[in-house]
């Protein structure tokens, strides 16, 4: 680089690092001020030599970061300078014992967290359960950790255009799997959506710019409506003498492409592609009054959907959010979502868990959804019976969004669960020994089962038993992590103990047909049997689950590794070796997998070459989709033993000679004959085969689910659109897996 261009670079760095205190230096002390510009400099000096991928300084990203943190979460000193140095420890000389000797154990501990995630999201590998677990666990450690990751992954998707293609493929579904749902857990609405958003542009391109592109169309539309509507309440307002602001706010692009998949319908089919925002100013006293003040107003203009009506007001989402949302009726009868929240509330609704904390002092109501929360992730993110790390995430991510309902106890408390919960789920927030011994429930008085479903306002009293403790069917009943954790605990405490019965009477079996129960042959019994672990070998065996006659089988047939490798081939990639059969004849020339032959990505394993017509089987590699392997590959038995969840049954086919199923929906108005019409198209006029078809009928409105199928997707449009011709038929799509 020429003298030049090292000179108008950091006047670039010293006017981003302005820039990046424009919105918050009034807010600073001197001792802040100071902090963040030694942090600012040490970031300078260890990132002087290094580049981002787009060739630009590295030192702007951790000043993107920082400015995150600052201006958009609302953050404070501390968090800004641990973002200006989240990549020194990982990425320079400079060690974490240098970080807390400059900046003390606090900074320190925040870097440090923020490097353990980074090594993980490095590792050869998409981000695991255990890992993903791992990185939570610094939630409990300190929230700002999370809060810095998430701005920094924010940061790396608006740039993300700089990366190969199949590291924004990587990065984007990382994003939209697990960094989203923590930002609308932390309440970083603006951010969750961003995210997504940015996501949606790399995972589906062609959905995100056509969105976008109609967004833009649209906007002059959508801001004169806006327009109109606000002028229509802002004089009674006015006569109030109510200080206040109006916005009005697209859904994002991520929200309406939802909408468009899930219900089946265009983009002009989406009603609600907006929210107007009625932000008043209120002392904390008088907001509950104002915010129905203002209800009542929208209301006396604009005809409500009463079923529309959500008061998180009264009673808060567990991340802090308060708002007042109604559904009204506006012009040209379209559907307007009004959102009415005072100053404070807006700022918790943009700013999430930072600006929570920022009241924390002043307003103890909201404050104990949060710590509340938190104190049940850490609860259940150091529960050490976790086995099943892949259904951890899965229930983790259900917690970060569902929806929430409101029960009450004996004594009136109010309890939160998210929707679906059961009585049990409401057990086992009570208390864990209340779970563990719960024999039933009285809900509103009257007694119901265990699995009953509760709905907000119901008043529970939990029935319990000295005599009652958890059993394997409760885990059909419940929804909420925390009730799976402890139902999980106390079932493998039980099963830990009965295992230890089973490993001495399988010993003794052993022993009787002259095999050593060591750990080579425990290992080969649990492959032999496709059990998950040792412990459920055992267990499995006292309760007779495993024979004698199996135990026979398996000594008879575990011969060495010959017997081993035929057991492989002909179990444990598919079900027999009957099922790898080829055609006699045709043109092999597509390997589908599973049982259901799925058509899916792959791409033939180099170690072993697979042709046409080979015994093969799928692998789901971590970054490069799947790899077909040959049944006879070297690699074959360390896949299988390893990692045998990521392994897909597979065979060769004629693709001219496949099909695939799939089901369609349809809905319109009934008539007489509507159902002979749509059987007439299907059987007449497009050759297709129906597995079957249900139609019901109710209020003179029609529901039908037909199962068909069908060569592709163009031969499933031509069936569709045929369908869509049919009289009385307004709605029609294929159901979504």
């Amino acid at each position: 680089m020429t003298e030049e261009q090292i000179k108008e670079e950091n006047a670039e760095i010293a006017r981003r690092y302005r820039d990046l205190l424009l919105n918050t230096y009034r807010n600073l002390n001197e001792d802040d001020k100071k902090l963040i510009r030694r942090a600012f400099d040490l970031a300078v000096d260890a990132h002087q030599h290094q580049r981002r991928k787009s060739g630009e300084p590295y030192i702007y990203h951790p000043i993107a970061v920082a400015k995150i943190i600052a201006d958009e979460i609302g953050l404070g000193a501390t968090s800004i300078a641990a973002a200006l140095m989240h990549d020194v420890v990982e990425d320079t000389e400079y060690t974490l014992e240098d970080m807390e000797a400059m900046f003390g154990k606090k900074i320190a501990k925040i870097i440090d967290g923020l490097t353990k995630i980074s090594v993980l999201n490095n590792q050869e590998l998409s981000i695991q359960s255990e890992n993903f677990r791992k990185l939570l666990l610094t939630l409990s450690e300190d929230v700002r950790v999370i809060l810095v990751k998430i701005a920094d992954r924010l940061h790396n998707m608006r740039t993300l255009d700089a990366m190969p293609q199949h590291k924004q493929l990587k990065i984007a579904s990382e994003t939209v799997f697990i960094y989203a749902p923590l930002a609308h857990r932390m309440g970083l609405y603006n951010i969750k959506s961003e995210l997504e958003d940015l996501s949606l542009k790399y995972t589906q391109p062609e959905n995100y710019a056509d969105i976008k592109k109609k967004l833009k169309e649209s906007a002059e539309d959508r801001k004169r409506y806006i327009q109109k509507f606000s002028d229509s309440i802002s004089d009674r307002l006015d006569e109030e003498g109510l200080e206040y602001q109006i916005k009005g706010r697209s859904k994002s692009i991520h929200s309406i492409n939802r909408k468009m998949q899930t219900q089946g319908v265009s983009f002009d089919q989406v009603y609600d592609k907006f929210a107007i925002r009625i932000i008043y100013r209120s002392d904390k006293k008088n907001e509950k009054f104002i915010a129905w003040k203002i209800y009542s107003i929208v209301t006396d203009i604009y005809k409500p959907n009463p079923s529309r009506l959500r008061d998180w007001i009264t009673q808060p989402k567990p991340t802090g959010y308060e708002s007042l949302h109604i559904t009204v009726m506006g012009d040209d009868g379209k559907w307007v979502e009004v959102q009415i929240r005072s100053e404070r509330m807006d700022e918790i609704a943009e700013k999430g868990i930072a600006a929570h904390y920022k009241y924390k002092e002043n307003y103890k109501v909201e404050d104990s959804k949060v710590d509340e929360w938190i104190s049940q992730v850490r609860e259940i993110l150091e529960n050490q019976d976790i086995q099943d790390t892949t259904e951890f995430i899965d229930n983790f991510k259900l917690n970060l969004y569902t929806k929430e309902i409101y029960v009450f106890t004996p004594m009136g408390e109010l309890i939160s669960l998210p929707r679906g919960a059961s009585s049990l789920d409401f057990a086992y927030a009570i208390h864990t020994n209340i779970g563990d011994t719960c024999l039933g429930a009285k809900v509103n008085g009257k007694l119901y089962p265990l699995s009953h479903e509760l709905r907000s306002g119901d008043q529970v009293e939990i029935i319990t038993s000295k005599n009652q403790q958890p059993k394997l069917d409760w885990l059909d009943y419940v929804t909420t992590s925390r009730a799976k954790s402890k139902i999980k605990a106390a079932l493998n405490a039980e099963k830990r103990q009965s295992a230890e019965e089973g490993k001495e009477i399988l010993e003794r079996k052993l022993r009787h047909l002259r095999l050593t129960a060591n750990e080579k042959t425990i290992n080969n019994m649990v492959s032999f049997f496709n059990e998950r672990t040792s412990q459920d070998l055992f267990y499995h065996v006292l309760t007779g689950k495993i024979s004698n006659a199996d135990i026979k089988r398996f000594a008879e047939k575990n011969s060495g590794v010959v017997g081993f490798i035929n057991r492989f081939r002909s179990k444990s990639i598919g079900k027999s070796k009957e099922d790898y059969v080829m055609p006699p004849s045709g043109k092999l020339d597509l390997i589908v997998f599973g049982d259901e032959e799925k058509k899916l990505d792959y791409t033939l394993a180099n170690c072993c070459n697979p042709i046409p017509g080979d015994k093969v089987f799928g692998f789901v590699t971590v970054n490069r989709g799947i790899k077909v392997h040959k049944l006879t590959c070297p690699n074959a038995i360390e896949l299988q033993v390893n990692y045998a969840y990521r392994v897909q049954k597979a065979k060769w086919v004629d693709s001219s000679q496949i099909t695939f199923r799939t089901e369609i929906i349809i809905k319109g108005i009934d008539r007489m004959g509507l159902v002979k019409d749509i059987t007439d198209v299907l059987s007449n006029n497009l050759n297709i085969d129906m597995k079957s078809i249900n139609f019901s009928s109710e209020d003179g409105i029609f529901n039908g689910n037909i199962l068909v199928s069908v060569a592709n997707k163009s031969h499933l449009d031509s069936v569709m659109q045929r369908l869509k011709n049919v009289e009385g038929v307004t709605k029609i799509n294929r159901k979504q897996d």
